[in-house]
């Protein structure tokens, strides 16, 4: 069955000047994603046939970020909104069907509210239906002129006069159009208006003129259609966004304990009977298993949670948590960790690049990179894997049921096979057999008398 949208074509030409920044507005960032991103997230929901992106201003970077179905199509100079139409459906040939025009800065537009301006357009068998949306403060959006039947016309801020002002429905550069009447129509645009541009909003009036059907879908929520001009409006719409996910997630079954100091991005996966704490950011494609608690005071990016774990006060990138887990406080675990089910890396543990066994405890202050560590094992306190010759990195492998003293380095390349044991303060640059105690230190020797010679004040007694 065909798609009910023909085209998607989403403009995203834009300079953005008011960001002040070397990155193009739609490639900043919020909940995870570019706003272009969520934009084309959206659209891809309603199985477009075509999804076209429209760039211009550093073109390089945008179609770089593209991803799924969609496509750049190049507009030479910005010459407007209609003239980034234009070049959209000049590189489709004997397009038919509904074509939908989104811009790539309304972060907070969702699939359910363009299917219900294409259910709108579809069933009204208009030419043009507008998404519109009533706000509060409509300075700098097009205005909606309405009569007896219907939408008038389309006003830009800076063309409109002062009544024309007052009026608080605004066009939301967000339309449903028929390709045909479309296609027609941006062909006789023209320049004449305050900034010398073609206008897509042209497109209503002559639509109006020529007899054709002009609707309007009013947007629910008009946060929706909100654009970005500048890091302000980001931060604002990061919020908005934050509040919309986290919501979402405790509908599903999650408590949040403080939901206004929780950052989840879009693509984050949380699972029912989840914890998340104070003060706790979960970035990427991040997944939390049911009955896990994380947080407070934790970021975790591109990590997966076993069901049951715990992670406190730690920062983890690229890791793996195993079910029943202890992580933290102030843990750091670097991209390649896996943890097995039961197993606890403690305070001021670094893990990096490495497997830790099911039931193996690294209780605290331990730094282990590039190994491979079996079950039922402990790691001592103060114990560093040394993984670094100084030119390459090389491998540790501890078995199971081992214990590793405190203060111990292990310099790799060694293995510590099942059931060892060394002592503590060892620095094991050698093999260890199964069963076998290492100790890699020097005999303590005691010199009697020697704070009397060397350092008589120092066993004086203090009045």
């Amino acid at each position: 069955m065909p798609s009910r949208v023909a085209a998607v074509i989403v403009l995203a030409a834009g300079e953005g000047t008011r960001m002040k920044s070397a990155t193009p507005k739609v490639l900043h960032r919020l909940g995870g994603r570019t706003m272009l991103g969520h934009v084309l997230a959206a659209a891809e929901e309603l199985a477009p046939e075509h999804l076209l992106v429209v760039v211009g201003h550093g073109r390089e970077q945008v179609t770089a970020a593209l991803t799924g179905k969609a496509r750049a199509v190049v507009q030479e100079t910005q010459d407007g909104t209609g003239h980034a139409v234009r070049v959209a459906l000049d590189s489709l040939e004997h397009l038919e069907g509904t074509v939908l025009v989104v811009p790539g800065d309304a972060p907070l537009l969702t699939a359910a509210t363009l299917r219900q301006l294409v259910d709108a357009h579809v069933s009204s068998e208009a030419a043009t239906t507008l998404l519109t949306a009533r706000v509060q403060d409509p300075t700098g959006y097009g205005r909606i002129v309405r009569d007896a039947t219907g939408v008038a016309a389309v006003v830009e801020h800076k063309d409109a006069d002062e009544q024309t002002r007052q009026i608080d429905e605004v066009a939301t550069s967000v339309y449903a159009f028929a390709a045909g009447p479309l296609r027609e129509a941006l062909g006789r645009l023209r320049t004449d208006n305050a900034q010398g541009e073609l206008y897509l909003t042209d497109v209503v009036g002559m639509h109006r003129t020529a007899g054709l059907g002009v609707g309007a879908q009013v947007a629910v929520d008009p946060d929706e259609v909100r654009g970005v001009n500048d890091r302000v409006q980001l931060a604002q719409l990061a919020r908005i966004l934050r509040d919309r996910i986290v919501e979402q997630h405790q509908r599903d079954g999650v408590a949040f304990l403080d939901p206004h100091t929780a950052w989840v991005d879009a693509d984050v996966v949380l699972e029912p009977d989840v914890t998340i704490a104070q003060n706790t950011q979960l970035h990427g494609e991040t997944v939390v298993r049911r009955g896990a608690v994380v947080g407070p005071d934790t970021t975790l990016t591109d990590c997966e949670v076993g069901a049951g774990a715990a992670v406190l006060k730690s920062h983890a990138t690229g890791a793996r948590i195993g079910e029943q887990a202890s992580v933290g406080p102030f843990t750091y675990l670097r991209p390649g960790t896996v943890l097995g089910p039961r197993s606890k890396a403690g305070a001021y543990v670094e893990v990096k690049n490495s497997d830790v066994g099911e039931d193996t405890k690294l209780p605290h202050l331990a730094y282990v990179g590039d190994a491979t560590i079996g079950a039922r094992s402990n790691i001592g306190a103060g114990t560093i894997v040394v993984n670094y010759d100084g030119r390459a990195k090389h491998r540790t492998t501890v078995g199971d049921d081992v214990r590793v003293g405190s203060n111990n380095s292990l310099v790799a390349p060694v293995t510590l096979e099942d059931g060892a044991y060394t002592a503590a303060g060892s620095a094991i640059t050698e093999d260890v057999p199964a069963g076998a105690l290492a100790v890699a230190r020097e005999k303590q020797r005691n010199i009697e008398g020697w704070v009397a010679r060397k350092r008589p004040a120092a066993g004086e007694k203090k009045s």
